[in-house]
């Protein structure tokens, strides 16, 4: 990893990114990790990633939106299932595990929906949490809380990127660190 004043550039498997800026509450401004629309750089931080999937784990879990490219891709390269926590209710879902999430890094407080069915496919499971970037903890924390009300077992916390010192204790593989704010 690369940084100018107001640039931070990655390199993973080959393929490099400039990430944007963005502000980010009270934290200034932070790099902005993008992997919607960007298949080749999702890709090759999947392929990177795939090998930090702790042992029997029989499920993936991430939340909509910026982290489900990176489920799907390490779920095709891994060949496990993955499921999707969403941030808004969806007219179909019946009888949904609903779960407030703290203030996050971008400081917006919000609530998680899994359906049912969904939750059914974690029960008896051990189930990592896949997220883009890791700073707070707080979403980890709330995906945990939601594999617990399902009957699942967390095996592990996969992240692309750290991104601070997360105030969790949580035990986090992942591939790079970014600086807190630029």
């Amino acid at each position: 990893m690369t940084q100018t004043k107001q640039d931070v550039t990655v390199n993973i498997g080959g393929v490099t990114r400039t990430l944007a800026s963005a502000r980010a509450g009270s934290m200034g401004r932070v790099p902005l990790v993008e992997f919607i629309g960007d298949s080749e750089f999702t890709k090759a931080v999947a392929e990177e990633m795939v090998v930090m999937i702790p042992e029997g784990t029989e499920v993936l879990l991430t939340v909509v939106t910026n982290a489900l490219p990176l489920a799907h891709e390490l779920s095709h390269l891994s060949g496990l299932p993955y499921e999707c926590v969403r941030k808004k209710r969806r007219p179909y879902m019946q009888d949904p595990i609903i779960q407030d999430a703290p203030s996050m890094t971008l400081g917006v407080a919000e609530t998680f929906w899994l359906d049912s069915p969904h939750a059914a496919r974690l029960k008896g499971k051990k189930v990592a949490i896949v997220q883009d970037v890791i700073s707070s903890g707080g979403t980890a924390q709330t995906l945990a809380r939601i594999v617990e009300r399902s009957g699942g077992t967390v095996s592990g916390y996969l992240a692309a990127f750290r991104q601070g010192e997360s105030a969790l204790a949580l035990p986090f593989k992942y591939l790079e660190k970014l600086p807190a704010r630029i």
